[in-house]
């Protein structure tokens, strides 16, 4: 089992210290992970703070007491603005966002608002800011839509056809967009389904049937359960973030798009079976078969990334899931309260 600490090199301390980050979702998953690594790194580290979730991983950081929390979201520009100047940010991780499919299908305006709008916010006031020197906007594996040839990789065309996917598909652009015009230095990241400790988004696949079985109860599957999904360790994600702003000084990775993935080709049922494994559960799904607007098969190459940027993924599916197993269980141990949901601009893609 990899260990955090095996991560925090000399070098890697010596460029994060006492460098200036903002990032936005820092109360979700990703967005929590990336924090954590980050003040153990020394950096000082900005995050915006919509709606208080008591229950946010976030909140076990060792060095939260030393983040700095900016009441507001990154859908209203003057914030963002004031927060990366008011703290000097020279590096901004851009991964909040609405990131929840069923969600963005019943409540398009507001996802396009927050994934689109949002985006465009904190690039703009990047842009406008002098000592920004690197930007990492989330993108997603969803935003190549429905696709001919898989695994995808980063030359394939961006074509999201459902709300989610096509929001996903504009930040991608957008982002593209400043690189090309304004020269921003900005790179995009498109991760596949993202689990760890501290998810929250209780309609996710991993942490619902973790729920489910530690209840007692049979696993709910919404489709017929063979969609295939490239499912990614939240640790392995953080880190591929940081190793691309580590190195975003190079020609070569500067305006890129990065996939980063397992290449892993797990269906529904697969991950559910996995999820058991390590629960020692024998409980059976049940196959609802309700899923819709939703693209069957994704997975995704990360060649590029351990071509250009040395990176590859630590944890293998046993040992994340072992981990995130081991979350869950203190998390309903210590709380016999409802479960509180996260709040949506807390969710990443």
């Amino acid at each position: 089992m990899p260990n955090m600490e095996d991560f925090l090199t000399p070098e890697r301390r010596a460029f994060w210290k006492n460098r200036h980050v903002f990032i936005t979702g820092g109360y979700g998953l990703l967005g929590s992970t990336i924090v954590d690594f980050l003040t153990r790194l020394d950096a000082r580290v900005v995050v915006l703070k919509r709606d208080h979730v008591p229950t946010s991983r976030l909140f076990e950081v060792p060095e939260y007491k030393n983040v700095i929390v900016v009441n507001g979201d990154f859908e209203d520009y003057e914030t963002v603005y004031r927060t990366i100047n008011d703290y000097e940010i020279e590096t901004v991780f851009h991964v909040g966002a609405q990131a929840i499919a069923p969600i963005a299908n019943r409540s398009p305006l507001p996802t396009f608002r927050t994934n689109v709008m949002g985006t465009v916010n904190v690039l703009e006031a990047c842009r406008l800011s002098p000592l920004v020197k690197r930007v990492l906007v989330a993108s997603s594996d969803k935003a190549y839509g429905p696709q001919p040839i898989l695994p995808y990789t980063e030359d394939a065309s961006l074509r999201g056809d459902h709300p989610y996917d096509c929001s996903k598909s504009c930040t991608d652009l957008i982002a593209n967009t400043y690189y090309n015009t304004y020269k921003l230095p900005v790179c995009v990241t498109r991760c596949g389904n993202l689990y760890g400790p501290g998810d929250l988004n209780w309609s996710r696949v991993i942490p619902e049937t973790i729920k489910h079985i530690i209840h007692n109860e049979e696993p709910l599957v919404r489709s017929d359960g063979t969609f295939i999904r490239d499912y990614f360790f939240v640790k392995d994600a953080a880190l591929g973030y940081i190793t691309i702003a580590e190195n975003m000084d190079r020609p070569e990775v500067v305006g890129q798009a990065f996939n980063l993935s397992t290449g892993n080709r797990f269906t529904v049922l697969d991950i559910i079976g996995h999820v058991s494994k390590a629960m020692g559960s024998t409980l059976q799904p049940k196959i609802l078969n309700q899923a819709k607007a939703e693209i069957h098969d994704q997975t995704l190459s990360s060649e590029k990334a351990a071509r250009i940027l040395h990176w590859a993924p630590a944890y293998t599916v046993e040992e994340g899931m072992k981990e995130t197993v081991a979350w869950y269980k203190k998390y309903f141990e210590k709380s016999n309260e409802e479960i509180v949901p996260a709040s949506s601009d807390a969710l990443l893609s």
